[in-house]
Parts: structure tokens; C-alpha cells; sequence
């Protein structure tokens, strides 16, 4: 394996050096990262004064009509890319001098300042899962390890890959905790260290890059995508929430957990179905959350109990906070974070009492038990979560403006696929991964 310092560049560039470029990084409506590429020169003028660009090419921005933005640099974010020889930056896009409402990071920052308004700061850290694939030239992914969950020696070399990505991942700020093969051969989660909100979305970001630029390295293929193979587990990203009020958790009760995060339970618990849009929102999210993979599909909450849609760890004191189990890696983490937050503050607010308490396996019930329990499912396609969405004022309005942006691109994506499953003749409700859905998640 090639050591760090050996490395000349992920993509071929020149030897490790101070940087001469970087890049100003921001998000699409999917969440896909987006931004362009400045000599350092002009670093401090992209932090004071900002650098334009055209709007109307990116996805769920501007019309072509009026499509003049300002990216303006967060100093907070900047981070040197030793192995390209570049630096990036994360910022805010303007327009007309004011917060574009369509950017997501800027949503983000919107839903922390009103959580700070009641005291409060939240800190997420996320589990992401992806698979290493090697591509033949046609759809037919081939499987580079034989692999399953917790394995440590297998037919392959992604243990190793699995360590170089984790040594990549501090130079961009991220603080790898916890490296494992997951369930699906040549499925992997690195967990890294939680932080404020806001900062655990832009290690979303990129901890995605780290993971395909060194895949990349290695002749195969990093995959986000919730479910890449029928039949195979799908890629989730288990966020675990916790709110500090006053510099400390808020969600640390006497015996267990507070009545705040009992309550930000019941505040996601009432929003789920309407969260679901934010945090699994692709046509493809839905063919991971079916029942039988592990995927929580049940609309409830329990200790320790991993069926359930909400857990809450068993640890306590400082380390109290709640596991919400249904996002995946295809969510754009501003947005599903801020729903997710104001859905949170929502049951705070109304001292919402959580129901659909289960300790038992959720999946081996009957319809009529979950039924007794008031236990809902979760929408069952991109459509059904958009109509949760546009009926669920709270996290409608976590979105802002931006909502519209939103769901008038996913309605678009939606009738793409709805057209492409009608022209061949397939169930609208087909499990089966089609090219259609590989074309478009695979890479991004």
C-alpha cells in the first residue's frame, strides 16, 4: 500500500506542496457537493467581498432568467488537501446582498440560530455506510471482497482501504472514531467523531469525497447510494442526536433520559413521515426501507432496541443522546438536518409524549399488534414521503423558502422515473434497482 507521504495526488496532480488553489465548496438541493476552483491569491477576496457565479445550471437553484449568486467563504471551514495540493473552503451563497434562500447550508445555519433563540445547540454525529465496487464496463458490479459485518480478515484488501481513508480524513478536520465491514459484502462504515450540526454536515460532505477520491486510488468505485443491488443490504447513515443547553446535554436525565429528549422524540416521531422526504430522499431510499434488511420502516421508539425507528443507547450522563435510524447517505445533511431539528423542537415546544414505545422486535410483529401500538409505517415511495411533506407545516417551514426548491425538483425526479418504469412496462412499486436509478445515484 502506498504510505502517505508517498502519495503524489489523488487525480494525478504534482507533488505535495503548499497549495496554490482552492476550492469554494457549497451543495446542490441533492446535497451533491458543487463549487469551483480559484487560485489561493484570492482566497481573501472570496471571504470578504465573495465570487459570483451562474445559479441556473445547479440543481434546484436559479432559473436561467435570474441566475446571478455570490459564494462567500467561512474561514471557519478551510482545510489543505496535502495529497492535491489545494485547499477548500465551505461558504454561503448570496443573492442581492441577502442569504439566497435556496442554499442549503444557509437553511442550516437558520434552524440552529432558532434552536440557540431556546437555549439550545445541537450536536450529531452521523454513521455513514457505502460499498467499494469494481465496475466491468457495463452495470454488472463486480464485488471486490467476500466480506460480512464486523469481519476482520477477508479475501481482500478493503481493511486496508478502509485504514487509508482514515488517515486522509483528519487533514480535512475529521476525527475517525470507530472502522468496520458492514453486513453486505464489500460494505464498510467509518464513523467519525460528532460536532455541532452545521460542522457534522460539512464532514458529510467530506467524508464522501475522502471515501471515492481513495477508492478512486484503488481502481473501484465508493457508492453512497442507499440500496446499489437488489437483494444486498442498503447503505444507511444512523444519526445519533443529542441537544446541550448551558454547556451540558440537555438530553441527560436523573435516571436515563430527560423529559427534553423525551419529548424531541415525540416531536421527530410526529414528523417522521414528513422527515422522510429530507432524510431519504431519492426514488432509490425506498428500496432500502423495506421490511427484512434491518431498515426501520416502523414508526417507534425504544431503548436499546434497533427495530425501532428511534433508539436510545445505553449510555448515560454525558453520552445520553437518541439514535434516529432511517436517514441514509443520499440525503443532503443541511436540509435533513434542519427538518429533523425543527421536527425535534416542534415536540419540545408542545411537550409532545412520545408514543409506540416497543422493546420487542418490531419486524417479527403482526400488523394488527403494530396497529394496537399505534405504531405507523414510514411512506413507501418518494411520491407518498412529497404529499407527507407538503402536508406537514413544521417541517415545510424548516425548509423556508427553499421548500419550493425542493419539492419541485423531487416531483421532477419522480416523473422521470415514473416515465422510464411506464415505458418498459414495470411495476411502479418494483423492488428491483433499475439502470434508470444507477444512472442517476450511483456516482453522485
Amino acid at each position: 500500500m502506498k504510505k502517505m507521504n508517498d502519495i503524489k495526488k489523488i487525480g494525478g496532480a504534482e507533488e505535495m506542496g503548499k497549495p496554490r488553489f482552492i476550492q469554494l465548496l457549497f451543495v446542490d438541493i441533492n446535497g451533491a457537493a458543487k463549487g469551483m476552483e480559484l487560485p489561493i491569491s484570492r482566497y481573501e477576496e472570496a471571504v470578504e467581498d465573495g465570487i459570483s457565479f451562474d445559479g441556473s445550471s445547479i440543481p434546484g437553484f436559479q432559473g436561467i432568467e435570474d441566475s446571478d449568486l455570490i459564494f462567500k467563504a467561512d474561514p471557519s471551514t478551510y482545510a489543505e488537501v496535502p495529497w492535491e495540493g489545494i485547499a477548500r473552503v465551505y461558504g454561503y451563497i448570496y443573492k442581492d446582498d441577502k442569504p439566497y434562500h435556496a442554499d442549503p447550508r444557509g437553511v442550516l445555519k437558520k434552524a440552529a440560530e432558532t434552536l440557540a433563540k431556546e437555549g439550545f445547540k445541537a450536536y450529531i454525529g452521523p454513521e455513514p455506510e457505502f460499498y467499494l465496487f469494481k465496475k466491468n464496463g457495463t452495470w454488472e458490479l463486480q464485488i471486490p471482497d467476500s466480506g460480512g459485518y464486523f469481519d476482520l480478515v477477508t479475501l481482500d484488501r478493503a481493511r486496508e482501504i478502509r485504514r487509508e481513508i482514515a488517515l486522509y480524513m483528519p487533514h480535512l478536520g475529521l476525527t475517525p472514531e470507530v472502522l468496520h465491514h458492514e453486513v453486505g459484502r464489500a460494505q464498510h462504515e467509518i464513523d467519525f467523531r460528532y460536532d455541532e450540526a452545521l460542522r457534522t454536515a460539512d464532514n458529510i460532505v467530506s467524508f464522501k469525497y475522502v471515501v471515492k477520491a481513495v477508492a478512486e486510488l484503488h481502481g473501484l468505485y465508493g457508492t453512497f447510494m442507499p440500496k446499489p443491488i437488489y437483494g444486498f443490504p442498503g447503505n444507511g447513515m444512523h444519526l445519533h442526536i443529542s441537544l446541550w443547553k448551558d454547556g451540558e446535554n440537555a438530553f441527560m436525565g436523573d435516571d436515563g433520559i430527560s423529559e427534553t429528549a423525551l419529548y424531541f422524540i415525540g416531536g421527530i416521531l410526529k414528523h417522521a413521515r414528513a422527515l422522510a422526504a429530507l432524510t431519504n430522499p431519492t426514488v432509490n431510499s425506498y428500496k432500502r426501507l423495506v421490511p427484512g434488511y434491518e431498515a426501520p420502516v416502523y414508526v417507534s421508539w425504544g431503548y436499546r432496541n434497533r427495530s425501532a425507528l428511534i433508539r436510545v443507547p445505553a449510555f448515560w450522563g454525558n453520552g445520553a443522546r437518541i439514535e434516529y435510524r432511517c436517514p441514509d447517505p443520499s440525503a443532503n445533511p443541511y436540509l435533513a438536518f434542519a427538518g429533523i431539528l425543527m421536527a425535534g423542537l416542534d415536540g419540545i415546544k408542545r411537550k409532545l409524549e412520545p408514543d409506540a414505545y416497543v422493546e420487542t422486535n418490531v419486524y417479527e410483529m403482526s400488523e394488527g399488534e403494530r396497529e394496537r401500538l399505534g405504531i405507523e409505517t414510514l411512506p413507501g415511495s418518494l411520491k407518498e414521503a412529497l404529499e407527507e411533506l407538503k402536508a406537514d407545516r413544521v417541517v415545510r417551514e424548516s425548509l423556508g423558502k427553499a421548500y419550493h426548491n425542493f419539492v419541485a425538483h423531487k416531483e421532477r425526479e419522480w416523473e422521470e422515473y415514473s416515465g422510464y418504469i411506464a415505458e418498459r412496462g414495470l411495476p411502479l412499486d418494483t423492488e428491483k434497482v433499475t439502470e434508470w436509478e444507477l444512472e442517476r445515484y450511483f456516482y453522485v
